[in-house]
Parts: structure tokens; sequence; C-alpha cells
């Protein structure tokens, strides 16, 4: 399935452990000339656990009774963490939920800048 940056799908992601895996939400954050020319595409991990959202800079929060969460297509409010990226196979994709807004990713490149130490 060919993915587009802000579209939030839904993967087969591993545990950080390597043992096991689990269905989640994740945001694209790879450009969409990447995406188009390559098999890959580089996302950021999202949870339900938004505990930390609000005083993280890596992280955005995602409000689903905002009309940008809403699009995202996520069923609970739940935090973007840019702090766990990862490479995975555009095959892999199970289901695009939906997508964010230009302002949100604008946000989120924020958050991956604090996440990467880059100014």
């Amino acid at each position: 399935m060919k993915v587009q940056r802000g579209d939030v799908v839904l993967v087969q992601l591993p545990f950080a452990s390597g043992q096991g895996a689990k269905i989640r939400p994740v945001l694209v954050i790879q450009s969409d000339h990447n995406n188009a020319r390559l098999r890959n595409t580089l996302i950021a991990a999202i949870t339900s656990n938004t505990s930390r959202a609000a005083f993280e800079a890596t992280q955005y929060l995602i409000d689903v009774q905002t009309p940008e969460g809403a699009a995202s297509g996520l069923r609970f409010d739940s935090a973007v963490i840019c702090e766990y990226l990862a490479t995975i196979e555009q095959d892999r994709i199970l289901k695009c939920l939906g997508s964010l807004p230009p302002p949100a990713m604008q946000q989120i490149d924020e958050c991956l800048k604090a996440a990467l130490g880059i100014s």
C-alpha cells in the first residue's frame, strides 16, 4: 500500500526487544517523494497513553474531539511518540485509518527535532 506523509496507519509493530509484535497505529513521517520511490517508510509510534504528551517536547497529543483529531481516524486520544521511530516495509501496512493535516505535521516536525536534538 502506498502511503503519504501524515497518514495514520495500522501495522504489526515489533516490540523494541525484538520478541513479539502488536498491531498498533503509527504515523507516517517520511516524505511523499521517498514514499513513492521506496518500498520502506519511516514511522513514529502512536500510543493511547497520553500522560507525558502535555510536557514532553518529543510527543504530540491527538485529541479525537478536535477536527484534526477526528481526521486521524483514531478512536481514543493518543500521543505520537517521536522518540520511537522505525522503518517498515509499506507492504506491512494493514489499513489506513486517516491522516493529520499540515498544521499538525508542522508540530510533529518540532517534536521530531526535539527527539533528534536538531535545532
